[in-house]
């Protein structure tokens, strides 16, 4: 049995996470589709590929199975589907805390606005792209939480999948397209998938030169986010403790500054020329 089965079993499951009760239930429906069919938890896991302390783990509820094995274990043990039907929730509840109320918010949001300075907004990464760029954290990821990041990052990326479409702006500052995260060719690939995400006909997409440096954008990161029924979110780096504000007036504020960065930014037409020549010039 190699270390990788042993790896790619499932998820580790956060301390706090409001997915605890239902991993729990799952872990505890895989105990007993395996008792039922006479099956000691080390012969599972050996049918399985994985040791006995892995089966255990995912039955007390420590361990989120991944989707798969839920999959390959409803077979084996005669589930009739009732393990398959959790492989959704629980490719969900892999994902942070954090990300999973994030994606939330992007779902139910009707119009985006997104404004970075540091690093490519996270919807817009390339698979390869996220993987560098979190590969960078201190202290570093161990692989299993990197494989999770990543995962939870492109998850988001369902939005421009949605129906209705949203309506999603994106200003970017220079640098971000600039700096090589991840070396040459997958910076490439990243300024190749922006081309094609900037000509969705509900994406506005913009960059914002280096040298137009009298803009508000210069605290940081901005986020809108207006929903169907009138209200919105959103959030800034050097503004109300950067915590997510919903109070009508704040967001006032922080779409004042967001229609300044776009203003001052290039238009639609003339980011994708300045991407077109950075292509050229890699």
């Amino acid at each position: 049995m190699s270390n990788e089965g042993v790896d790619e079993a499932g998820w580790d499951l956060e301390p706090g996470d409001e997915s605890a009760p239902l991993v729990e239930a799952v872990g505890r429906l895989v105990k007993f589709c395996r008792e039922a069919v006479g099956m000691r938890a080390g012969d599972f896991g050996d049918a399985m590929g994985y040791g006995e302390d892995m089966i255990r783990k995912i039955e007390r509820g420590a361990r989120i199975p991944r989707p798969e094995f839920l999959e390959r274990a409803d077979g084996l043990l005669n589930a009739g589907g009732h393990l398959k039907a959790f492989m959704e929730d629980m490719e969900k509840a892999r994902y942070p805390k954090k990300v999973r109320e994030l994606k939330q918010l992007e779902e139910r949001a009707v119009e985006l606005q997104l404004y970075s300075n540091h690093n490519l907004h996270g919807v817009l990464q390339t698979p390869e792209y996220a993987r560098a760029l979190l590969g960078t954290w201190r202290p570093k990821l161990s692989s299993d939480e990197l494989d999770r990041a990543v995962a939870a990052r492109l998850a988001r990326q369902s939005i421009f999948e949605r129906e209705p479409t949203p309506e999603l702006s994106f200003v970017q500052e220079q640098v971000t397209l600039e700096r090589p995260i991840g070396g040459r060719m997958v910076l490439r690939e990243q300024l190749e998938h922006l081309l094609e995400v900037a000509q969705l006909p509900n994406v506005e997409f913009q960059v914002m030169p280096t040298a137009h440096a009298d803009h508000p954008g210069t605290g940081g990161r901005i986020q809108v986010l207006k929903f169907g029924d009138g209200t919105g979110v959103g959030r800034t780096d050097d503004e109300f403790g950067g915590r997510p504000v919903s109070d009508p007036r704040q967001l006032r504020i922080l779409e004042l500054r967001y229609g300044i960065i776009r203003a001052q930014a290039l238009t639609p037409r003339e980011s994708l020329d300045f991407i077109e020549r950075m292509l050229g010039e890699l």
